[in-house]
């Protein structure tokens, strides 16, 4: 989903306490929904805004609840832009 390699993913699971998909009995990782978000939320302060992996505990650590309303923020405005970018191309068919 973010191209995000299963070993960037476990060594995440080390460095960020947010991060603590439970294991079954063969030790596969079982990810919920909020699981899932934290390592959205991780890949974008370190992969797409370039924070090394102390600058993102600590934006965690200092600013949780803040940081985490500005990445809401910027995720629905991606999903708005992309659905403007549709209607651009389908406007684009009809006008010929």
């Amino acid at each position: 989903m973010m191209n995000a390699s299963t070993s960037t993913i476990r060594y995440w699971e080390n460095q960020f306490d947010e991060l603590k998909p439970q294991k079954n009995k063969k030790g596969n990782r079982l990810f919920t929904k909020e699981d899932v978000e934290m390592v959205r939320f991780i890949h974008h302060l370190v992969k797409e805004r370039g924070l090394t992996i102390k600058g993102a505990k600590q934006k965690l650590k200092d600013n949780r609840e803040e940081t985490i309303n500005n990445y809401e923020i910027v995720k629905r405005l991606q999903e708005v832009k992309q659905q403007l970018l549709e209607i651009k191309d389908q406007l684009e068919e009809i006008n010929g």
